[in-house]
């Protein structure tokens, strides 16, 4: 069953120039396997991706911030022809302040999501701000729209099909 998407919440879409996320909890399911090698797995959703590629196709800008630092995560970006990587970031606010200087945007043209406490401050300043249904309550609280995906299991992908279809793209 679809669920209908608020005027305020397409308004809001449509204005929207670059999508900022974060990977853990997001893009994927927040699980992090270690093996005992020393090697690090991480589960993408298909879907998830094919949104991204979709949301490039249509010209928007796609950015990756992470607490953390992860050579899958840089793999799959460079799959999905993500150019925009961030990782180990402390304070993601500074790399949202970044990317607007960078791309000449502003607040209101920025969809942020967001599933944990660090996300708080861009998501506090975001155009359109989101959280996957398994984000923390903290963050469900200040969002504009939660998905009702979870993280790594095809939020990203419902996020950017609500931002491509206000924009009738």
């Amino acid at each position: 069953m679809r669920r209908k998407i608020s005027q305020k919440i397409q308004e809001k879409a449509k204005k929207i120039k670059m999508i900022i996320m974060d990977v853990d909890g997001v893009l994927t399911d927040g699980c992090i396997i270690l093996g005992s090698k020393g090697e690090e797995l991480k589960n993408f959703y298909v879907q998830d991706g094919v949104g991204i590629y979709l949301a490039l196709q249509k010209g928007l800008v796609i950015a990756l911030v992470s607490g953390r630092r992860s050579e899958v995560v840089k793999r799959r970006a460079e799959e999905l022809k993500i150019s925009e990587i961030y990782q180990g970031v402390s304070l993601k606010i500074e790399i949202y302040h970044k990317l607007l200087k960078k791309y000449g945007l502003k607040d209101e043209e920025i969809a942020y999501i967001g599933d944990d406490l660090g996300d708080i401050p861009p998501l506090r300043k975001a155009g359109l701000a989101l959280a996957p249904a398994n984000g923390v309550e903290e963050i469900k609280d200040i969002v504009h729209y939660v998905t009702r995906a979870p993280g790594g299991g095809g939020a990203v992908r419902e996020a950017i099909d609500i931002i491509l279809k206000a924009k009738k793209k």
